[in-house]
């Protein structure tokens, strides 16, 4: 995995450019304190959230409270993905047109 940190700002929000290897394995959920929101960029990032396991794709976002058990990690080939990083109780709100 190679993590690029976008920001610098101690306290805000923190941005980040993941790019993500697949693996090999069984995917091992964490939880911790925060919040965070996913962009895919390039590739499939498969995300474990709870007991929901989804497959996201390019232009696809998932934003969840970091104390629900999850796991996320690249499909088949690398995945480039934007990670933005909270707080606890900070949402990010992503608005787009409606197809």
């Amino acid at each position: 995995m190679t993590v690029l940190p976008l920001t610098r700002q101690p306290g805000a929000p923190q941005a980040f450019k993941m790019i993500l290897e697949p693996e090999t394995g069984e995917p091992d959920p964490q939880v911790h304190e925060g919040y965070e929101w996913l962009y895919v960029m390039s590739g499939r990032l498969r995300l474990i959230l709870a007991d929901r396991d989804m497959t996201l794709g390019p232009g696809e976002a998932a934003e969840f409270d970091t104390r629900l058990p999850h796991w996320f990690g690249a499909v088949d080939r690398p995945a480039e993905i934007l990670s933005l990083f909270g707080k606890q109780g900070e949402r990010l709100h992503l608005r787009a047109k409606s197809r």
